[in-house]
């Protein structure tokens, strides 16, 4: 059991994840309904960039985790008013997308060729300096980029092969700007990850299962991702929707309101349904808002213990086991949870002291920084779960 000292030794090796928000976080968008802001890591100075390799090698990425760092999140004052987003064709000149044939450009790049499907993982907030956006994607941030990932991956690599693009991303900065210049910064960063997507569709895909997976950041792109590439009528859409595994969107709201203006993005509804967006955001039961999700909205959650999206309580006795670190041993039985009135996700069997919020953007009693380490084997185990069942229906 992770006592209060252990747990604050984590939170100082976690100091980075500026945990950001995928739910509505007090901005109003159009086209991005009830988004918030991304999770920051914030890696040691000394963090090494993996080793890329050419889209054209068959060699998978090599990489170098960086045990001084993982993520933390930040988010955008509730008084800020979002910016619309708008598609990468209309996006300013400032936003010419990477080119992703180029092996510098992806972080993962074909990692575990012998997996039967594909993960898209998208990095959440590492860039703590920047004004706006990543424009200099140099080696360190480029590691900063591998010591978040390093930290999800676990959850993904023995189900799925990886892709993670590098991009210019907002840096946690960014969700101090006025509407406009938000706006403008989200277009860059989403301008980088539909380039990428659109090449890897082209270029790797094959007409594989596909997985989308992000935290914070990393998660509103993938709701976009669903936005422009799986709506509508189209020969493409219809088959992406057709490929579509699951989409894990941790530490996001996704809303009623949400997936009618979007009917592409679909709440999960149980452990083993397709094509569907797993989400949810924890806390401890004492609160009646945060910036996750604001007093008012009603998030669209799923509970990963018990894969019920009620208020059904699951037992401590169904986690298979926390992860607090890349690398660490998982951890069984430390906490049970249930959804509680506002589709948050209430964690129980532990003291909300022992798991402090770090960022005074978040009261006490906000767990966001431990969304999926809380429940990271049963994530693990359900990826393989839907998996299983979108094979046996695609024979």
């Amino acid at each position: 059991m992770f006592r209060r000292n252990t747990v604050k030794a984590f939170a100082v090796l976690l100091i980075s994840v500026l945990l950001a928000a995928c739910g509505k976080a007090g901005r109003n968008e159009t086209t991005v309904p009830e988004s918030a802001a991304p999770a920051v890591t914030v890696p040691s100075e000394s963090s090494t960039p993996a080793a890329t390799v050419p889209p054209e090698s068959s060699t998978p990425a090599a990489t170098v985790p960086q045990e001084s760092s993982a993520p933390a999140a930040t988010v955008p004052p509730e008084s800020s008013t979002p910016a619309e987003t708008v598609p990468p064709e209309t996006a300013p000149p400032e936003a010419e997308r990477l080119d992703y044939s180029l092996p510098e450009n992806w972080a993962y790049f074909e990692m575990g060729q012998d997996k039967a499907v594909d993960v898209f993982l998208i990095c959440p907030t590492v860039d703590t300096r920047s004004e706006t956006n990543s424009f200099d994607l140099n080696e360190k941030l480029k590691g900063r980029f591998i010591s978040a990932l390093d930290m999800e991956k676990g959850i993904y690599e023995d189900t799925g092969r990886l892709f993670s693009p590098y991009y210019r991303q907002m840096s946690i900065n960014a969700y101090k700007l006025p509407a406009e210049e938000y706006r403008k910064a989200k277009q860059v960063a989403y301008a980088d990850i539909s380039a990428a997507f659109r090449w890897y569709l082209d270029n790797e895909n094959e007409g594989r299962g596909l997985i989308l997976a992000g935290f914070s950041q990393g998660s509103e792109m993938c709701l976009e991702l669903l936005k422009e590439y799986y709506g509508g009528d189209g020969e493409e859409a219809k088959a992406l929707r057709a490929r579509l595994i699951t989409v894990y969107a941790i530490g996001c709201c996704v809303t009623k309101d949400m997936t009618e203006r979007f009917p592409q993005i679909v709440s999960a509804a149980g452990e083993a349904d397709t094509g569907t967006v797993v989400s949810f955001d924890c806390e401890d039961g004492s609160l009646t808002k945060t910036i996750i999700i604001p007093a008012g909205v009603t998030a669209l959650s799923i509970n990963p213990l018990n894969w019920k999206t009620d208020g059904t309580p699951a037992d401590k006795s169904l986690n298979l086991g926390a992860v607090m670190a890349a690398g660490a041993e998982a951890v069984p039985q430390l906490c049970g949870a249930y959804i509680g009135s506002r589709g948050e996700l209430i964690v129980t069997d532990v003291k909300t002291e022992d798991y402090p919020p770090t960022l005074d953007l978040f009261p006490e009693g906000a767990f966001h920084l431990y969304d999926y380490m809380f429940f990271f084997s049963n994530l693990k185990e359900n990826i393989a779960v839907r998996t299983a069942a979108w094979q046996a229906a695609a024979r």
